[in-house]
């Protein structure tokens, strides 16, 4: 099963609703990264809620950025994607470790501490939207519900899981994202909030071979839900050669000249995807010649 999202509506359109599985966007994230447990689980929520949120742009050359911030040993996190589902994102500090939970789950909070969560949409207008909230747990659902509440005045109850596996794979991985649009009902919003309440871990559910509809059906079937969309998601990196010579170029002629001259090369490397591009002496002195045009 490949990696997808659900997009539906219930309660006469007072209510949208996302339910994606990740697993194989957030092993791939875990691989590339070599990240430790609490690193995936942190990444991996990161990468999910991204990724859910991307496919709320409206137009497939959108983008959203999360950046998470924090004083805790991970640093912090930061996911990109597009209108098409496509993430991608990187952990500043993959090695990051802290002690487990008291009820013996990852620590995502405490490995995040206390920082801030921004939120910037590149929506093709000439500056972007960038909107930024304190951290409220660090564990990260938690912070982009109280993002879209003090942002976007949208309620909303999100779940972010990932399960990681002795051998530090990823055997579950999703999320799911209920929200209450603008002239919903106090008894809808009552009835929702009564529903959900105690309800079950996402990764817990999709390790037991849960589907996202049957998470969608348990979310929404009281409410009378019509599913509008399922779409891929998936990790994808837009790194590419041309991309970082671009990079290289924007240091300008002083810096490329003194590269050339130390180091006879240059070597680059993609934070999202670890990908490494080389340009050698040609390359640079033809990057000098451009630039001196």
């Amino acid at each position: 099963m490949k990696d997808y999202c659900l997009r539906a509506t219930a309660g006469d359109g007072q209510i949208r609703a996302f339910v994606a599985t990740s697993k194989f966007l957030v092993d791939k994230a875990a691989q590339i990264h070599k990240t430790n447990p609490v690193a995936s689980a942190a990444l991996g929520r990161t990468l999910t809620a991204a990724a859910i949120m991307g496919l709320m742009l409206g137009h497939d050359d959108h983008s959203l950025t999360l950046n998470i911030r924090g004083d805790g040993p991970l640093g912090g996190v930061l996911a990109v994607t597009d209108g098409l589902g496509r993430v991608r994102g990187y952990v500043r500090n993959p090695l990051a470790d802290v002690p487990n939970r008291a009820d013996g789950k990852l620590n995502v909070g405490g490995a995040v501490g206390n920082g801030q969560l921004t939120v910037a949409k590149d929506l093709g207008l000439k500056e972007p939207y960038v909107g930024t909230t304190p951290l409220v747990s660090g564990e990260i659902a938690e912070d982009i519900a109280s993002y879209f509440m003090a942002s976007e005045q949208t309620p909303s109850i999100i779940s972010l899981g990932v399960m990681v596996d002795v051998d530090l794979s990823i055997k579950a991985a999703g999320g799911f994202f209920v929200q209450l649009l603008p002239g919903a009902s106090d008894e809808i919003i009552d009835r929702l909030e009564a529903h959900i309440q105690g309800f079950p871990q996402i990764s817990r559910l999709l390790d037991e071979e849960k589907t996202p509809e049957d998470v969608l059906d348990m979310l929404l079937s009281p409410f009378g839900y019509e599913i509008t969309e399922r779409h891929p998601i998936g990790f994808v990196c837009t790194c590419s050669k041309e991309r970082m010579e671009r990079g290289l170029i924007s240091l300008g002629a002083v810096e490329i000249k003194s590269i050339l001259e130390e180091q006879g090369k240059a070597e680059i490397s993609c934070h999202f995807c670890s990908k490494t591009y080389q340009f050698n002496g040609e390359d640079l002195a033809q990057m000098l010649q451009a630039l001196s045009v």
